[in-house]
């Protein structure tokens, strides 16, 4: 298990970070995003979105829970906000995304731990006292 740990002190570079990582990701990778609301989840999924090539505007999916985007891979943004849990994951057919063609990416997914593919990269944003946040990537 691998990790590296980034600082952001701006919107601008929590989406660079993001682009970063996007330009290692692979065909099937699944991608956990983890943090307190306003850490900034959707940014970093802005960032991989735009080193997928995918120009359309990235929103956080709160009330439709799955966006799909078309860029050099398919990426599925998923935002688990408003479910309960595993439960709920599967009713929505979640599941078959964890093993996709493309790219996942997860918002609250420490929701659906027990879910997860064990080659799944976990992304921790922390926000610091300072306002700048801490990115704990594991591979």
């Amino acid at each position: 298990m691998a990790k590296a740990n980034y600082i952001s002190e701006s919107v601008k570079q929590t989406e660079e970070i993001g682009f970063s990582i996007g330009q290692t990701l692979k065909k099937g990778d699944v991608v956990s995003l983890r943090g307190p609301l306003g850490a900034g989840k959707t940014i970093v999924a802005k960032g991989i979105a735009r080193s997928l090539g995918i120009t359309e505007e990235i929103v956080s999916p709160s009330f439709t829970l799955v966006q799909e985007y078309i860029g050099r891979l398919p990426l599925y943004h998923i935002d688990l906000y408003r479910l309960s849990g595993s439960d709920d994951f599967e009713s929505i057919g979640g599941e078959e995304l964890l093993y996709s063609d493309g790219i996942t990416l997860i918002e609250w997914s420490e929701k659906i731990d027990e879910l997860l593919p064990f080659h799944t990269i976990t992304i921790q944003l922390t926000i610091e006292e300072d306002l700048t946040r801490t990115f704990e990537v594991t591979t």
